[in-house]
């Protein structure tokens, strides 16, 4: 194996030294010139706005606020009162009941009964394929990656610090849509004979609504769902990963122009494909190890430069709050900078999109509301803590003294970027992130590449698997048609490191956000279900507590 790295290494080394040379326009230009009127019409498509008063704010934007606000009032804020709930299932606290029923462990004969889905196979055993953190470390591992890293960079030059409250909230409303979505995942999923599971929106649409007497609209939403869906695998899941991964490696080795980004989406698309082949184990067994080591060291680092500029934490939030109500001139005002808040926040934890609710339907479990719970703890981890995080460390690169703008001016943004006042020169993403990282901790800009890459790696991983479960929806689930799909996904990891950070945002955010118009409009029909299997899961939980107060033995324990 050694021996053919070595190999390769060798074929491609030639080409990233040709490509610092290279003065005339490259491959990388070529095939940026080719993607960005694409990316440019899908988004003015999937962003239509509507006119509100003075406003206009996109439609996909209202319907993510009105639905997550909806289910935040309608569940009594799950965000607070299933929290804990969510921290003991994810410890395997209530592993037994989930695996064999509460009845038949702890006496109730009962069964907490519930009448078996039509065309759907009732999960009697506790079929699935992973445990609840390998399925939330999978989910994870699809929404904590650059989207907080290069995300809130993106979010900051284009709405200023303000941004980054709007970003918050989005992520605590986030928690309950990812909670509704999630359960009925694993409500209406399928398991094939061998035990493999498919599920997502794709299913809980078409099956969901079949059962609510709309049999034909739940095949079309399902359909709709599952095309975007394989769209957005190959952007925001793949495209806008492997661009912030290679401007990032470009920058560390120096390498710009010419055919660079080309060549390291080769060799991301080599490492990629070597991974994909082995499906959702392969992908939970890999993420699990990933996430926790990169996020931990990610957050440590954050932290450290937290506490070093602790005495400016005060003006730091003073900006984000401040920025949130009242915009510095420039920023597009106080509903600008909600949406691009709003926009970064749905772009970087996927909730309302529908992406999570695939992974967390190959949970091994008896009770769809387990999973339910544990996804809710995503928003929250993805944006509530790692994008604060990063929006504070960029917000204190440039405060100096009583000058929070020392190194460049919020309101001179162009396009994402935003202008350095040292050298004119504009800067975005995650090159700004890794600047602001290397103000505090010196050449930390060299661990965090490794990071990036492999955040962004997990990311692309873990899409993979979305994309193909979709595609499988589509075309079959024949050998054949799955390497169709990967083919073409790792098309995209290509395109993505070549192609401009604009090109690729624009064609990434449209398409996880065209995902919120068929799963959305399905949750608001399907809710109600979701509130009886929060019932029923609270209920084997309450069966088990009184049980073990009488003086049964926890199993728990023993398994």
């Amino acid at each position: 194996m050694k021996k053919y790295f070595l190999s390769i290494v060798t074929l491609i080394l030639p080409y990233l030294i040709f490509a610092q040379e290279s003065v005339e326009k490259g491959l990388d230009e070529k095939i940026n010139d080719a993607f960005m009127p694409v990316a440019t019409w899908w988004e003015g498509f999937i962003l239509t706005k509507v006119p509100i008063g003075e406003y206009h704010i996109p439609f996909v934007v209202l319907l993510l606020v009105f639905g997550a606000t909806f289910f935040t009032i309608y569940f009594k804020f799950p965000s607070v009162t299933k929290f804990w709930t969510a921290i003991s299932t994810v410890r395997g606290k209530y592993v037994d009941i989930e695996k064999h029923g509460v009845d038949k462990l702890y006496n109730n004969d009962e069964a907490l009964a519930i009448e078996d889905i039509p065309n759907t196979i009732r999960d009697e055993s506790a079929h699935g394929e992973v445990s609840h953190f390998q399925a939330l470390a999978t989910a994870v591992s699809g929404t904590v990656g650059l989207g907080n890293i290069a995300g809130v960079a993106v979010a900051i030059g284009l709405g200023g610090p303000g941004a980054t409250f709007w970003m918050i909230v989005c992520g605590l409303l986030g928690m309950s849509t990812k909670f509704v979505e999630c359960t009925l995942g694993v409500t209406y999923r399928d398991i094939g004979k061998d035990g493999t599971v498919y599920g997502g929106p794709m299913y809980y649409l078409s099956k969901g609504l079949k059962e609510k007497g709309f049999a034909t609209f739940g095949k079309i939403l399902a359909f709709i769902f599952a095309l975007l869906c394989v769209g957005a695998s190959f952007g925001g899941g793949n495209a806008f990963q492997s661009n912030q991964a290679a401007v990032q490696i470009s920058s560390l080795l120096g390498l710009t122009g010419g055919s660079s980004g080309f060549v390291i989406g080769i060799i991301l698309a080599i490492v990629v494909g070597v991974v994909i082949i082995g499906g959702i184990k392969r992908i939970a067994s890999i993420t699990e190890k990933i996430v926790p080591f990169m996020a931990g060291l990610y957050i440590i680092a954050s932290l450290i430069i937290i506490f070093a500029n602790f005495s400016d934490i005060g003006l730091a939030f003073s900006l984000i709050i401040d920025g949130a109500f009242s915009p510095m001139a420039g920023l597009g005002g106080l509903v600008g900078v909600l949406i691009v808040g709003f926009q970064r926040a749905a772009f970087s934890n996927e909730a309302g999109a529908g992406s999570a609710a695939i992974a967390h339907s190959a949970v091994r479990t008896k009770y769809p509301a387990s999973e339910g719970v544990v996804a809710l703890l995503e928003p929250f981890i993805d944006t509530v803590v790692i994008c604060t995080m990063t929006a504070l460390v960029i917000i204190f690169f440039n405060i100096n003294g009583t000058d929070p703008q020392s190194v460049f001016d919020y309101t001179a943004a162009h396009g994402s970027s935003v202008i350095l006042k040292a050298t004119e020169l504009p800067i975005s993403g995650v090159d700004l992130t890794s600047l602001a990282f290397d103000s505090v901790i010196p050449h930390f800009s060299y661990v965090l590449t490794v990071a990036i890459v492999l955040f962004a790696f997990s990311t692309m991983i873990s899409w993979s698997y979305y994309g193909l479960q979709s595609w499988k929806y589509l075309f079959g689930k024949g050998k054949t048609a799955d390497l169709v799909y990967k083919v073409l996904f790792l098309l995209f990891v290509v395109i993505g490191a070549a192609a401009t950070l604009d090109a690729v945002i624009k064609f990434s955010d449209a398409m996880i956000l065209a995902l919120v118009f068929p799963n959305m409009i399905g949750l608001l029909f399907l809710f109600p279900r979701v509130k009886k299997e929060m019932k029923r899961y609270l209920d084997a939980i309450s069966i088990k507590k009184e049980a073990i107060q009488d003086g049964a033995v926890d199993i728990t324990k023993h398994m």
